[in-house]
């Protein structure tokens, strides 16, 4: 999904749908040591730092030097911030360093979801809490839907799953969690973007620029470019129908490390 205006889109779509609510559920506040995995350009960062105030620290990682700059400049008013670059699942952070971790709209990128958790956990101290937050079928709860766009996300989740992003990772981490053996895991939905007729210029946008991303990677399914633009062009429609709901959901899971 990397592009010239990825962060950008985040950006937009982080202000669009605020963190606070999750972050305060997931009992991060004041005081407190936070790992935030996949910074991106920070935008859920300041909001970080923001919540753990003077007396507490946040790192962020991501894996792109972009990225990490834009953050730096962003963050540049937080001394108790700090940026660096790096992933999961090989952080190469000292064990039980934070009270928590959290990480955003990551896990749908990551093929080996149980290592990645395993890092978050071992990065975390004894008591602490790891969150992940992420999405579950991600832009495809829409209702009426023409069978063009019926047919197209079928075969978009295909192609997205051979490239190992997972659109519905959300639903899964409550079990991964579990098999972590996290404690006191709890699971919130949140939902996002909820479009009851025409969408916005900002949510059209960001589809747009979704859809030119991920051409290269669904192409070879769809068979060929024009067929791909095809349903390209009927989604784009269905979310600008003044009679159709459009919806998607985040589900954040959280649990204490024993």
């Amino acid at each position: 999904m990397e592009s010239p205006d990825e962060g950008r889109r985040l950006l937009a779509q982080a202000r669009a749908n605020p963190a606070g609510p999750r972050l305060q559920s997931a009992g991060i506040g004041a005081g407190m040591r936070v790992l935030d995995v996949g910074c991106g350009s920070g935008a859920v960062t300041v909001e970080l730092a923001e919540r753990v105030g003077p007396g507490g620290s946040v790192l962020g990682l991501d894996p792109s030097p972009g990225r990490c700059a834009e953050a730096r400049v962003r963050l540049a008013p937080h001394p108790n911030v700090e940026v660096r670059e790096g992933a999961l699942p090989h952080t190469g952070l000292p064990d039980a360093a934070f009270d928590a971790v959290f990480s955003q709209y990551v896990f749908e990128y990551l093929g080996d979801v149980p290592a990645a958790l395993a890092e978050c956990v071992r990065v975390c101290r004894p008591g602490g809490r790891v969150v992940v937050a992420d999405i579950d079928g991600h832009g495809l709860h829409n209702w009426p839907v023409s069978p063009r766009v019926a047919d197209g996300v079928q075969l978009l989740e295909q192609a997205l799953a051979a490239a190992g992003f997972d659109l519905n990772v959300g639903r899964k981490m409550f079990h991964h969690f579990q098999l972590a053996s996290l404690l006191d895991v709890s699971v919130q939905l949140t939902p996002i973007d909820v479009v009851a007729g025409a969408a916005g210029e900002r949510l059209i946008a960001d589809w747009r620029q979704r859809f030119q991303m991920l051409g290269p990677v669904a192409i070879a399914t769809f068979g060929t470019a024009e067929l791909w633009q095809r349903f390209v062009d009927a989604y784009l429609c269905l979310l600008a129908d003044p009679l159709a709901l459009k919806y998607t959901v985040m589900l954040t899971t959280s649990g204490t490390r024993p």
